[in-house]
């Protein structure tokens, strides 16, 4: 079988069993529990707004906060029904308005993953950053970014608590960038975000606690989607300019999932099974678990490696190919 024709039978495969077709109901059901969830929260705070018990409420909400971010990915897939425009507002309303980030920026970065994983010079999540993710990156630095790359590995995970506030900036600076026609939208939703959550904040609030809530509030949003995101790929094939890979290569040898199951899918948003949503990004959520035993087989069948692992395994995969990146510098010193 030719790389080109490798993914044709397995995409049949999946449409006969009927899991590329919308699940508009079950996504509308999710949406409305959710917002119900963060209106509650919300009250919640507004009834201890004057005690310092009110700082624990930061928590559910960041959980929250990122269950609104997973459907604002879902929106920006195409993956909840037949419209864009739904979709558009569907993303902006979850990533501007609930989020404060822009649902404009993320698709453009995050559509470029997809077309590319894990190709540093096309990927955006792997190019050079405060991070880095080959030998090459890492050559000559030097300074505070050479510290940082001979301690990523042991850094990563405090470096996501800082995650939820880069998203906010990224987002305003792109926006920014782009003609005020096209960006107006979006800065008036995320501008309504900044005054209604901060307003809220202080007005249910000391200063203090209301400082303290929205840093503890982002810090562990920011953790929490860092978390899902970050043992999807790293560590895994990274392709060249030369590499010549066709679809199903390119998605499956720079994918891994995750082992789990309900907790796990509700907590990562499906996203632990990285390998299925790469294959087939307009596959609804709910469908994913389906999908893996089907592309487990397939990949088998044609000796194509496919590789889930426990979320801890995959988390040491990920730092470990960070340390490693990172030995050549701490070998300078």
């Amino acid at each position: 079988m030719s790389k080109g024709s490798d993914f044709a039978p397995l995409l049949r495969e999946i449409k006969a069993a009927g899991l590329l077709e919308r699940r508009t109901a079950a996504y509308a059901m999710a949406i409305g529990i959710n917002v119900a969830l963060l209106a509650a929260t919300w009250a919640g705070v507004a009834l201890l707004g004057g005690s310092w018990w009110v700082l624990l409420l930061a928590i559910p909400l960041a959980v929250l906060t990122t269950r609104a971010a997973f459907f604002g990915h879902d929106a920006g897939h195409q993956q909840i029904s037949g419209s864009r425009k739904l979709h558009d507002w569907i993303g902006m309303l979850h990533g501007n308005l609930l989020c404060g980030m822009s649902y404009g920026w993320w698709n453009d970065k995050h559509n470029r993953h997809h077309a590319n994983p894990n190709h540093t010079d096309k990927d955006p999540d792997v190019g050079e950053g405060v991070l880095v993710w080959t030998l090459e990156q890492a050559e000559g630095r030097t300074g505070l970014y050479g510290w940082l790359t001979r301690n990523q590995a042991r850094i990563f995970f405090p470096l996501l608590t800082l995650e939820g506030f880069n998203l906010k900036v990224s987002s305003i600076t792109f926006l920014l960038g782009r003609p005020r026609r096209e960006a107006r939208l979006e800065l008036g939703l995320i501008a309504a975000h900044l005054v209604l959550y901060f307003s809220a904040l202080f007005l249910l609030m000391s200063p203090g606690q209301a400082v303290l809530f929205a840093l503890i509030h982002h810090m562990v949003f920011g953790l929490h989607l860092g978390s899902v995101f970050a043992p999807n790929h790293k560590g895994m094939e990274m392709p060249g300019a030369d590499t010549n890979w066709g679809h199903l290569e390119k998605q499956v040898l720079t994918s891994r999932n995750v082992n789990g199951g309900l907790v796990t899918d509700w907590m990562m948003g499906g996203l632990n099974y990285q390998i299925e949503h790469h294959l087939f990004p307009s596959m609804p959520r709910a469908n994913l678990r389906a999908a893996q035993p089907i592309v487990r087989t397939y990949c088998e069948r044609i000796g194509m490696p496919y590789l889930s692992t426990g979320l801890i395994e995959s988390y040491r995969m990920g730092l470990q190919h960070m340390h490693e990146v990172g030995e050549e510098l701490r070998d300078q010193r």
